[in-house]
């Protein structure tokens, strides 16, 4: 298996961690409103909006996290803080949190 290979696996897994598995989040965790909460969990995808302030906007070299602001610690800190919430907050917070992993891990656990 080369680079090339693993590229196709990455992106795979990347877009399965966005799109896909969330759809398992909401039915495991909110299965009465799991249509709503998968269209939120999917909503909070929009935080890659500041991926359009960075130059090149994107850079298959560079981590998200820690980067652009929207992924920052800071943000982090208060996606977690969200949990502690009830309702729409909570469940926003959990999409946050489950992207910022999803891109830790697309950068962190893959060969570039």
């Amino acid at each position: 298996m080369d680079l090339s290979d693993i590229s196709y696996i990455r992106t795979f897994v990347h877009y399965f961690l966005h799109l896909v598995f969330p759809v398992f989040i909401a039915l495991i965790f909110y299965r009465k409103n799991w249509k709503k909460v998968y269209l939120i969990l999917l909503a909070t995808m929009l935080v890659d909006l500041d991926h359009l302030f960075a130059d090149p906007i994107f850079d298959p070299d560079r981590a998200s996290v820690g980067f652009h602001f929207l992924h920052s610690y800071y943000a982090i800190a208060v996606y977690f803080l969200m949990l502690f919430f009830k309702g729409n907050i909570r469940i926003i917070g959990i999409g946050l949190l489950f992207h910022m992993l999803t891109d830790l891990q697309d950068f962190y656990l893959w060969p570039h």
